[in-house]
Formats: C-alpha cells, sequence, structure tokens
C-alpha cells in the first residue's frame, strides 16, 4: 500500500515510535505527534528525518484540532496513548489516579479519534491500542484494565458507526517500551522476569513486535471492528 498519509498520536517513543518506523518502510507518509516538542524531535532524528512532526496534546481538542489543520487530509491514524495511572490492588487503588488515568487513555483516545474524523479518508483507518489488562484477570490492574477496556469497547462500536471508514484495535502484553520508567531498573528487570516465566513464549514482548502487529491492521483492508491481542500468550497462563 503506497502513496498512504498515517499520523501515529504518540509516536515520539516506545510503541508509537516503533510503528512509524514500521510504516515508512512500508512506505507510507507518516507523522509523529506528541505534546513534547523536544522529544519529536529527537524521535524524527532516530527516525533518519524521514517523519514529519507536529505537537499534540490529546488531552486538549484545541491543540488537537490546531494540530490536525496543519497536517490536513491523510488516510491513517494510530492512537498509541499510555497511561500508567489506576494500577494497583482493587483495594487500595487510589480513585483520583484511577480517574486520571481514564482522562489520560479512554478520553484522550476518544477526543483525539473524534477531532481527527473530518480529516480522515472515508478508505481509511483507525486504530486504538489498548492493552491486555482489558482481557485478561491480572490481579492489580482493576483500575487500569477498567480504562483499556472502554478504549477496546470503541473498536466494533466504531467499526459500525463509522463505515466504511475501518476502525481495529491492538492490544498489546508486558512490552519493553519506556511505559515501564516509573519503575526503578532493578524493579522492572524483577517484573519483566516474572512477567517472562509466565508467558508462554517466554519472554515479554518488544516495541518492533507491537509495530508489526499494528502496521498489519493498518495495511489490510478487509479487517475491521476486531482488537488483536498480541500478549505473546500471557492472557492464557496469567
Amino acid at each position: 500500500m503506497t502513496n498512504q498519509h498515517t499520523v501515529v498520536v504518540g509516536g515520539s517513543s516506545g510503541i508509537g515510535l516503533a510503528t512509524a518506523r514500521a510504516l515508512l518502510d512500508a512506505g507510507h507518509t507518516v507523522t509523529i505527534a506528541g505534546r513534547s516538542a523536544e522529544r519529536l524531535d529527537q524521535a524524527s532524528a532516530t527516525l533518519g528525518g524521514r517523519a514529519n512532526a507536529v505537537v499534540l496534546d490529546a488531552a486538549d481538542p484545541v491543540s488537537a484540532r490546531s494540530a490536525f489543520d496543519k497536517i490536513k487530509r491523510f488516510n491513517h491514524l494510530v492512537l498509541a496513548l499510555g497511561s500508567t495511572k489506576g494500577g494497583g490492588p482493587f483495594a487500595s487503588v487510589d480513585l483520583a489516579e484511577m480517574r486520571q488515568g481514564f482522562e489520560e487513555k479512554v478520553f484522550a483516545h476518544f477526543a483525539t479519534a473524534q477531532v481527527a474524523l473530518p480529516f480522515l479518508v472515508t478508505a481509511g483507518s483507525i486504530t486504538f491500542v489498548s492493552a491486555v489488562t482489558a482481557h485478561a484477570a491480572l490481579p492489580g490492574t482493576a483500575g487500569i484494565g477498567a480504562a483499556n477496556a472502554a478504549v477496546a469497547a470503541l473498536v466494533p462500536i466504531l467499526a459500525a458507526e463509522l463505515k466504511p471508514l475501518r476502525v481495529n484495535g491492538v492490544s498489546p502484553g508486558v512490552i519493553d517500551t519506556p511505559w515501564w520508567d516509573f519503575l526503578p531498573a532493578e524493579a522492572k528487570a524483577s517484573v519483566f522476569a516474572d512477567y517472562a516465566g509466565k508467558t508462554p513464549v517466554g519472554r515479554v514482548g518488544s516495541a518492533d513486535d507491537i509495530a508489526r502487529t499494528i502496521a498489519f491492521v493498518v495495511t489490510n483492508g478487509f479487517m475491521s471492528g476486531d482488537t488483536i491481542v498480541c500478549d505473546g500468550g500471557l492472557r492464557f497462563a496469567a
């Protein structure tokens, strides 16, 4: 698929950055978007200057509209927005943090897709990135899992409502990206080792693993209304 323009929101690091690279390699024109101009510049440099970059705050519809006014008409939207808020045991999870997690994940995905809609070509697509916590019974993830489940729930509804625009989702498992940098290095290594031991493939995932999955749903014109769980089988072993 050539002559396609994909916008990756959350494209300055992790899964979003890897997705931008995968789609560039597939011949797409790619625009990466995020809140930090400095991080976007760094990401653009790692992509060899092949991607366009635009500052976009997904939590601010005015900022998002301004960004899409600059981008203009495009084919595909990838929403690789994450939040670390809302994790922890159900009995003690902080409701304010859970609410913040919904703001950063659910409302950001919803609002950005809504603002982008007039700029998307009807033969294009939207891809939401949620997480395996929407599908697996992982203790300590009730809050963050609820947010990811809300994002995943958008997929079939919008696929039916926005047709022929295709709408899909990808739910990553435990992936070695900067999302985990809220943990000290030693604690992160321990968590990864624990999850690798539980996961049938015997390892945690990489950003490239998920990027290839996202690229598949973006480029497959016969796929709509589905969420692919790419977790190495963790949800079956949890």
